[in-house]
């Protein structure tokens, strides 16, 4: 497929000159997207941050359940990184899912209001032909050339971590532990790292870089180091149980994601089968790194509010610990692991050319 570069902003057209739409307006995830006449609502602002995504409301174009098959159907719903919501539009005006290596269609050739999109074989018929706005410079999603790296301030995507500075946190990790692994997670949360000035996104990649450091052992240890804990992680009250095996949901990956019940949260937020398929976050570098991601942008645990938050509003890094294991470390109650997550953190924000901060403790 060749592809010409860009930023999609405002309308897709298509057959009969109709609009890619979002269903009644609604941003709810799981809403069907559709043809329907172009109106110039938000429901058909189209945009794209460079990230392969195409996006309304703030959410993404999404194939249902990640689904590879004929007539799959599309929908809008949570960015979360997966090959279902990563498009190419071509310079033959096809929009296509590598992942299906299939084509953004519109269903039956009907050109009715309220006919559903899907994804089908590419075959250049005109119910598979976008027109898309672009704001700027005409570009097309997931195409656009990167820059230089910048050495040590960052990386191209502006992540504030470079892969330099990576590399000097973490010299002995597992090798499940990839850099690329983790700047494809960040699309999963974009506000992660990336909320306030740049002080304030240092600090937070640092919080979560030193938190992860100290549960994993400097990024060593990808699962539980105690086997004899493995059968306990299964809570059979659960209506869905634990169908991968009692011993199935052990700790693993950078924040060492336990319970069957978090590996369904987990997996149901970013869109991946986590509860039948646990082994995914110690084996694929991205979805390690995204279920740190989750647990930091979105579970307070024991503390009063999630570990990014306390990061993004100035809370200070010893409210991240109080978030990820409060209960048995703050307040007094083990103060050597206090101050070797401490440790971890000043000792990052260094490397990344940030003060730390105050309130480093819990």
């Amino acid at each position: 497929m060749s592809a010409a570069g860009g930023t999609v902003s405002g309308q897709i057209t298509g057959l009969a000159d109709k609009c890619v739409d979002v269903a009644d307006g609604n941003s709810a995830s799981g809403t069907q997207v559709q043809l329907y006449d172009c109106n110039g609502t938000p429901a058909q602002q189209w945009t794209n941050p460079g990230d392969g995504t195409l996006r309304a409301f703030g959410k993404c174009l999404d194939v249902r359940h990640g689904s590879i098959a004929d007539a799959a159907d599309v929908q809008l719903y949570d960015c979360n990184g997966t090959p279902a919501q990563q498009w190419v539009i071509t310079e033959a005006k096809d929009i296509v899912n590598p992942a299906a290596d299939k084509c953004l269609d519109v269903r039956a050739y009907n050109s009715a209001n309220r006919t559903p999109l899907q994804i089908w074989p590419c075959q250049g018929a005109a119910n598979e032909k976008w027109n898309v706005s672009t704001g700027g410079t005409p570009s097309i999603p997931g195409t656009e050339p990167v820059p230089a790296p910048p050495g040590d301030g960052g990386s191209p995507d502006g992540f504030v971590v470079s892969e330099a500075q990576f590399n000097q946190m973490f010299p002995n990790r597992n090798s499940v532990y990839t850099y690329d692994g983790l700047r494809a997670a960040l699309g999963a949360y974009s506000a992660f790292a990336n909320s306030g000035n740049d002080t304030v996104k240092k600090r937070e990649a640092a919080a979560f870089l030193a938190n992860v450091s100290h549960e994993t052992g400097g990024l060593l240890h990808i699962v539980e180091q105690n086997t004899a804990n493995y059968p306990a992680y299964c809570d059979a009250s659960q209506p869905y149980g634990c169908p991968a095996g009692q011993a199935a949901y052990y700790g693993r990956g950078p924040i060492q994601l336990s319970w069957n019940y978090n590996y369904k949260a987990a997996g149901d937020a970013l869109g991946i089968d986590l509860l039948n398929n646990p082994g995914l976050v110690e084996s694929d570098s991205s979805v390690a790194w995204k279920t740190g991601l989750w647990y930091w942008n979105t579970q307070g645990g024991p503390g009063s509010m999630t570990p990014h938050d306390a990061m993004a509003n100035d809370a200070g890094f010893g409210q991240t610990i109080r978030s990820i294991n409060g209960a048995l470390e703050c307040d007094g109650k083990n103060p050597a692991q206090v101050q070797s997550r401490v440790d971890s953190y000043v000792g990052f924000a260094q490397i990344l050319g940030a003060d730390p901060g105050g309130n480093l403790t819990c």
